[in-house]
């Protein structure tokens, strides 16, 4: 072989070593996660779906990706952002709110979604039974459609002699909004109360609203299980203190934040498991043979500061049930 033959033919083997090796490299799949907020919101919750993913043998950035996209609180947004993600070609789809699972669901039938919703996902048109779901879908509930009457129940058994109550919705999530309306409808017929239906989906609303309540004057507040309700539990707690008003909500970081009681579950738990069922499938699990995971723990909180504040006296029975009271 001649000596220019010999270098042009090391040459160009040395050129494709790269190329061979990157052949052999393993493709990294990607989770598509689509979110109704923002990611400074979802802090708490993403790093309980990271601790799931590493629970099934998954870190982002080593051997899986994460593709986000968020909403910013305009629900409007989230048919664009999931078809998004579809054409991205993910493996996984990721959601963890009421509007944005179904966004993924009308997006494809072909990419397995792993959900968070806080009604039954049965009701709510997502799948066939909690047992076998069916289609592409599966994940967690908090299933708060089962507890959501529970919340008009505890007001009322703090002021028992009132019959006028409001309830706070987010009509952005209009199937959601609709499921536990219609809960605590039937809860307050067959408790002889009476119910407001209040609006908000944007913080001028929630003002606007709380301002209202001055006029309507109702003995307390059930406020609904919503994302965008979640994560401004603080500003929820710290409204209904200001206009003196007794509010209940389904997670139990309102009461921590200051709101009066909270009676629910943990959502960050509920993360977890998103994560753990995202890392399964992965692994080459089918949605349809995981089950719905369902809450195993409801918490009833307590805040007999916030009580203090308001000026009411919760009754001995009560404080009695509660699993965490804070004074």
């Amino acid at each position: 072989m001649q000596r220019r033959e010999f270098i042009s033919l090391f040459g160009g083997a040395v050129a494709a070593w790269p190329l061979a090796a990157r052949a052999q490299q393993p493709t990294i799949p990607a989770i598509g996660f689509l979110g109704s907020d923002s990611a400074d919101l979802y802090v708490e919750r993403l790093s309980a779906f990271r601790s799931g993913l590493k629970q099934a043998g998954y870190a982002e950035g080593q051997n899986v990706t994460v593709e986000y996209r968020w909403a910013e609180g305009h629900n409007d947004r989230l048919p664009e952002l999931a078809a998004d993600l579809v054409r991205r070609g993910v493996a996984v789809l990721v959601s963890s709110t009421t509007p944005s699972v179904l966004a993924l669901k009308a997006a494809t039938t072909q990419i397995p979604i792993v959900f968070f919703v806080a009604g039954d996902p049965v009701a709510l048109g997502l799948v066939a039974s909690l047992s076998r779901p069916g289609g592409n879908l599966t994940g967690t509930t908090s299933l708060t459609l089962e507890v959501g009457s529970k919340w008009l129940q505890l007001l009322h058994e703090i002021v028992p002699a009132a019959s006028d109550f409001a309830v706070l919705i987010n009509p952005t999530s209009s199937v959601l909004a609709k499921s536990q309306t219609n809960d605590l409808q039937a809860a307050a017929r067959s408790l002889g109360l009476q119910l407001h239906l209040l609006q908000a989906s944007t913080d001028s609303d929630l003002e606007t609203v709380f301002a209202n309540l001055g006029q309507l004057k109702p003995a307390g507040l059930v406020i609904t299980s919503d994302s965008f309700f979640f994560t401004r539990a603080g500003r929820l707690a710290a409204l209904a203190t200001r206009y003196r008003l007794p509010a209940t909500f389904g997670f139990p970081e309102f009461a921590k934040a200051g709101g009066l009681i909270s009676y629910g579950a943990s959502v960050t738990e509920h993360h977890r498991t998103i994560g753990v069922y995202a890392g399964r499938i992965l692994k080459g699990e089918k949605p349809t043979d995981l089950p719905i995971q369902q809450s195993t723990k409801v918490e009833l909180i307590i805040n007999l500061k916030t009580a203090k504040a308001l000026g009411i006296t919760i009754p001995n029975a009560l404080i009695g049930r509660a699993d965490e009271v804070i004074e």
